[in-house]
């Protein structure tokens, strides 16, 4: 099975730590967060993956190698030039991607123990264009769901914003969880430009296509995008370690 892992971020919230080095390869718990995700990857079956760079990319391409890609198939999509956000950075791995069966997206900077194989079966049993991992947690920015669990807008609690992509009687805020599972076919969604938003191309395909939502309030969960966040995540990451990198 076929993975991306998204670690070409800045990692500006977590400076100082960053100054020298990507986000990627900040520790927690005695592992980078590059190394637990995959981890996380192969416990599950997923043996070929996909790694964008760009902050210090020469750290992650040495951290692999002598590492040996931990025993994966793993390709460099290198935007060292051009940061290309989250949508821009998959476009540019699709000729790893496409052609195949559905492959799992996964942010470098999450960690969770959340079931990796439930979130698969989920999305071929629904047979939908993608599903994303989503919360009910505080957040500034909620993806908006119908009854049936489907994307139908997107909305910033902090300043009213709203995109709409259909129109519903009713909808429930959640938190994307940078976990998501996509169908190849999202590849014809997406716009000429180089670099824009996952969300965007989501927003856009839920007008016609099936964006479903995984809820996993039942998962442990952790966004290690601020030095608070630390802390916790070592004693995530630990836990993790000590499952296999399961979470079982």
């Amino acid at each position: 099975m076929k993975a991306m892992i998204f670690a070409a971020g800045l990692g500006t919230r977590l400076r100082p730590l960053t100054n020298d080095r990507p986000k990627a390869l900040v520790e927690v718990g005695g592992y980078p967060l590059l190394e637990i995700a995959l981890r996380r990857l192969l416990a599950f079956g997923y043996e070929e993956v996909v790694v964008n760079v760009h902050h210090f990319a020469d750290q992650i391409e040495d951290f692999l190698q002598r590492n040996n890609n931990f025993g994966a198939v793993i390709h460099i999509s290198d935007e060292r030039k051009q940061l290309l956000d989250t949508g821009g950075g998959l476009r540019k791995a699709a000729k790893w991607l496409q052609g195949g069966d559905s492959f799992l997206v996964h942010n470098a900077d999450i960690l969770t123990d959340l079931d990796l194989h439930a979130l698969r079966r989920a999305h071929e049993a629904s047979g939908a264009l993608a599903t994303l991992a989503v919360r009910d947690r505080k957040t500034s920015r909620y993806l908006l769901f119908d009854e049936a669990g489907l994307l139908s807008g997107w909305k910033n609690a902090k300043t009213g914003e709203e995109k709409i992509s259909r129109a519903v009687p009713s909808t429930t805020a959640l938190a994307f969880s940078g976990i998501q599972y996509l169908h190849p076919r999202l590849f014809d969604y997406m716009p000429e430009q180089e670099a824009f938003s996952i969300i965007d191309v989501y927003l856009n395909a839920a007008r016609s296509a099936k964006i479903a939502g995984f809820r996993h309030e039942h998962s442990q969960w952790l966004d290690v995008g601020k030095p608070d966040a630390l802390e916790p995540a070592a004693e995530l990451a630990r836990a993790l370690s000590a499952s296999g990198f399961t979470g079982y």
